[in-house]
């Protein structure tokens, strides 16, 4: 097997396939509210007013544009109804995140010490 200068086998050219599920993965990793709007509607639907409470850093631009990408990618239904008003909910495939959020959540308690010392590291690397 050929290996590179690192000593390392070289990565395989067709890893990523056509059929390679990787541009599906649910977490945009640009978009930090979509998890949080993912538990937001787990007990229900939600208006955008209500949304924002909890959401206390978010912009209604921000909010709008991940409420748009998670409805364009079937997690979050967009109900309208009488009066302008609207409510977001989850749909089947936006419920069945929780539970992979749910030990994403765990595993980030678990390594919270690892995750702060390595920002700040890097943080502080930056500074110089």
């Amino acid at each position: 097997m050929t290996k590179t200068q690192s000593g390392r086998a070289p990565l395989d050219p067709e890893m990523f396939d056509p059929v390679c599920p990787s541009p599906l993965v649910p977490f945009r990793v640009g978009d930090k509210w979509a998890t949080l709007i993912l538990r937001c509607l787990q007990d229900g639907p939600r208006r955008f007013s209500e949304l924002r409470v909890p959401l206390r850093g978010v912009t209604a631009k921000s909010l709008t544009q991940s409420l748009r990408g998670l409805e364009r990618d079937g997690f979050v239904v967009r109900e309208e109804y009488e009066g302008r008003r609207v409510e977001y909910a989850l749909t089947p495939l936006g419920r069945g995140l929780l539970v992979p959020l749910d030990t994403a959540c765990e595993w980030t308690r678990e390594h919270w010490d690892e995750l702060i010392d390595a920002q700040e590291a890097g943080l502080s690397a930056t500074d110089h």
